[in-house]
């Protein structure tokens, strides 16, 4: 079901859409000038957030190839991102698309992999393998054609509850989007034309086999972790339900920040140096 506070958020626009979009568009054409490849990846899955991302991509003219990669997926999650591709490629005659089936690939690697002490360990160890067998099949598309990986995490995701895999579907070239919250990016599929099968969608990251939702996994719909991550007031003013938002983002902030840090480097001193 759909958050009611999600709808109401859709029928405004929290910022100038169209000038963003613009904006977005010139930065990802800017950069892809600078880095001297020739184009981009994306992988879509059937989600609000790389359906922007990929629209975007479209947009300037580029060459962009959307790629699905099921790995026993939901048939509803392919349904909407094979017509969300099919609507890119008869707008943008520049976007190709690839479909890798990478379930018989998960399923021989599960085989060949040890199982951990517990089930719930080695359940969430296949999850995060999931989404980086993903991300070595775009690389693979990336490397053959100089293209460049397109992220498609927002800023809620990315740098506030850290909702994502390392190395997996974080382990990106550039991110579109990643400074915009799910309400921005809500706001975007609405001026972007995206469908509304995909904009009325739950929220989900598609690794479960359950078809969790994002807010089942976190607690706390996207509205609420939004106003928690730009909250800077005292915790005690809020109502229950606010406060305990606000327990959930700080205690994923937390514990994922390693996430959104850079890698630890331990630095040599000088001094443990031959002159």
């Amino acid at each position: 079901m759909v958050d009611p506070r999600d709808r109401t958020l859709r029928m405004k626009d929290p910022m100038k859409s169209k000038e963003v979009i613009a904006h977005v568009t010139r930065w990802l054409s800017d950069y892809l000038a600078g880095s001297r490849s020739y184009g981009f990846v994306v992988g879509v899955s059937g989600g609000i957030d790389s359906a922007v991302a990929s629209a975007l991509a479209a947009r300037t003219g580029k060459p962009l190839l959307a790629v699905e990669m099921p790995i026993h997926q939901n048939p509803a999650h392919m349904s909407r991102a094979r017509e969300h591709i099919e609507k890119l490629e008869h707008e943008h005659e520049q976007v190709t698309s690839v479909e890798v089936e990478l379930t018989s690939v998960y399923e021989k690697l599960v085989e060949l992999l040890p199982e951990g002490p517990d089930a719930k360990s080695t359940e969430l160890a296949l999850v995060n393998t999931r989404a980086r067998l993903r991300m070595t099949t775009l690389y693979y598309f990336a490397a053959r054609d100089r293209r460049l990986v397109v992220g498609t995490g927002n800023k809620v995701e990315d740098f506030g509850v850290g909702f994502f895999t390392k190395y997996g579907d974080g382990a990106v070239d550039l991110s579109p989007i990643a400074d915009l919250t799910k309400t921005e990016v809500r706001a975007l599929a609405a001026e972007l034309e995206i469908d509304d099968a995909i904009r009325d969608a739950p929220p989900t990251d598609g690794l479960w086999s359950d078809d969790r939702t994002d807010e089942e996994q976190l607690g706390a719909s996207y509205p609420e972790l939004e106003r928690a991550m730009s909250f800077s007031g005292d915790p005690d003013t809020l109502e229950a339900r606010e406060h305990d938002v606000l327990e959930i983002y700080r205690r994923f902030h937390e514990a994922n920040r390693h996430k959104m840090e850079p890698i630890p480097v331990c630095k040599i001193p000088d001094a443990l140096r031959e002159s």
